[in-house]
């Protein structure tokens, strides 16, 4: 099973971009989307399946033009959950779930830390996901959390770790917290294969930082523990230039 993850930073705006055909040429079974701005009825979904994907799901937030998560598949789920339950995870729409029937694969998009009150509220979200996420496991082991997390685990993930250090997604907080999140049972798919520097998956639009390579590693396909050996690659995908970010590929067993 190939499974990618990407922030589109708006889908229409993606689509506008070649989206679509790119999605063809790639080809995986199942894409996690992040902040897609957009409801189903503005998304042109025969469109999309048409490029193969006749099995959509989207969760957009309540405010029109804002977050939302999708996921678009070959394969058809035996089961979709939106949301969490939680209700100020989910009226920003953030969390979707398809199971499938020998793993569950997840489109996350957690919260960024703009400012005082959205960082406040990034902690709330990252706490009780955490408590959501070990509840979850008990009855779906092999889960694959996908997902624009909007933290950068390790100074190696971020190309100027120095002076971003009191920047939010490297604070030492958000890092310490993801840091215990793969240590409660996740593999850094990425990280299992590759320990070089250098590699990204969003850079800001400005200062040519795109061009020159100065971006953050901040979107992960997190496998469980339980599901290592049949981890076969993963790879970012640097050339995709629909969004700020690009997107980010494990395939499994």
């Amino acid at each position: 099973m190939k499974i990618i993850s990407y922030n589109v930073n708006g889908i229409r705006a993606a689509i506008s971009k070649g989206f679509i055909e790119w999605l063809r040429h790639s080809n995986p079974d199942v894409i996690c989307l992040q902040e897609i701005k957009a409801t189903q009825e503005q998304i042109p979904t025969d469109a999309i399946t048409d490029a193969g994907y006749p099995y959509q799901y989207y969760y957009p937030a309540t405010k029109k033009g804002y977050s939302g998560v999708a996921i678009l598949s070959k394969i058809k789920p035996n089961n979709v959950v939106y949301g969490t339950g939680i209700q100020h995870m989910d009226f920003e729409g953030r969390n979707l779930r398809a199971d499938f029937d020998d793993c569950s694969v997840m489109s996350l998009y957690l919260p960024s830390g703009t400012n005082i009150e959205r960082l406040d509220h990034k902690f709330m979200f990252m706490d009780d996901f955490q408590l959501y996420i070990n509840e979850l496991k008990l009855t779906i082991p092999n889960l694959i959390i996908c997902g624009d997390y909007n933290i950068c685990h390790e100074a190696i993930d971020i190309h100027d770790p120095v002076r971003n250090k009191t920047v939010s997604g490297f604070l030492p907080q958000e890092r310490a917290w993801l840091d215990a999140f793969m240590k409660s049972g996740f593999i850094d798919s990425f990280r299992h294969f590759n320990k070089d520097p250098h590699h990204y998956s969003w850079w800001s639009y400005r200062a040519g930082a795109r061009g020159n390579n100065k971006g953050w590693r901040i979107d992960y396909n997190l496998v469980s523990n339980s599901m290592q050996h049949r981890l076969k690659r993963a790879v970012i995908l640097p050339d995709a230039v629909h969004s700020d970010h690009c997107p980010v590929l494990v395939e499994i067993e």
